[in-house]
């Protein structure tokens, strides 16, 4: 299974013994993106440069990555990959590739010490030309977990794809499900229990190691400020297959990135980001790589 918009790929640098890793997603030139953050302790780079009122207007990958504020280190061996490949802004001193990164919370998971390195993140930029695993214990999904509520009885996590259509309009969400909530599958009651936890687990020096990011990757032709609408719904989704979703001590976000080959509204788009993302996360439980 290959991400379903052209030109977008998709490569990972795992540590199973670590319990850690970083994806990358590789992006056709001039891919428009935005982003949008609701949890409340983030760990990112290159993210302010998204906003619709800044000057720089494309992206040229997207980097999820384990190894807390650490595995954003990973960002610079994708720079150094994608500069050796001609991409990026245009300057006066040469290219500079715009690589927005967001981090989840793994460092608890396996060895501390195992953090995605700027080694690693050119060996996931160089690898997104090769076999394509969007789903599975990989990448930045490697030490990630669900139900972390539960404490030892938390539910194996990680990289979770879906995709929707609507004639020639495709959207595709890919995450990193590392989730101090339960994933919901719509078919019953919200359990409360993960709920009423919240009293006794959420420690405010202790409590910061959770945190679901995601790409979400349209054909759709927008602006950032339509991809910022995306993200929007992209975290919609996320609130309807995770309970509790945004807590203050995650870092959930989501980057929406567009390649501008398709005429779409875009509230249609923002809508199949939420159904995709919903069905990528709940996705994360399947067995097999995809």
């Amino acid at each position: 299974m290959t991400v379903a918009v052209a030109g977008v790929r998709v490569g990972h640098w795992s540590d199973p013994a670590g319990e850690t890793g970083c994806t990358v997603l590789t992006l056709p030139e001039g891919a428009v993106a935005s982003c949008e953050v609701r949890g409340g302790a983030p760990a990112s780079r290159e993210l302010d440069v998204l906003a619709p009122d800044k000057t720089v207007s494309s992206v040229d990958a997207i980097v999820l990555t384990g190894g807390s504020a650490f595995g954003l280190a990973a960002a610079d061996g994708v720079m150094r990959y994608l500069e050796e490949q001609g991409r990026g802004v245009l300057t006066a001193a040469g290219r500079v590739p715009i690589v927005p990164t967001m981090a989840l919370f793994d460092l608890a998971a396996g060895d501390p010490a195992a953090r995605p390195t700027a080694e690693h993140g050119y060996a996931a930029a160089r690898a997104a030309a090769g076999e394509q695993i969007l789903r599975g214990r990989v990448g930045a999904g490697t030490g990630a977990y669900t139900g972390q509520w539960r404490g030892p009885q938390r539910r194996p996590g990680g990289i979770g794809y879906a995709q929707r259509t609507q004639g020639d309009l495709t959207v595709c969400a890919l995450c990193a499900v590392n989730a101090f909530g339960d994933i919901d599958d719509g078919r019953g009651e919200i359990a409360l229990d993960s709920v009423a936890a919240l009293n006794t687990l959420f420690d405010l020096e202790g409590a910061r190691t959770h945190t679901t990011i995601g790409a979400v990757i349209t054909n759709a032709r927008l602006d950032k400020t339509g991809c910022y609408i995306v993200a929007q719904g992209a975290h919609d989704g996320l609130a309807r297959a995770l309970t509790p979703p945004h807590t203050r001590y995650d870092g959930d976000g989501f980057i929406a990135a567009a390649t501008g080959s398709v005429d779409a509204h875009v509230d249609v788009v923002r809508l199949l980001a939420l159904a995709a993302v919903t069905e990528a996360i709940r996705s994360v439980g399947a067995t097999g790589p995809a």
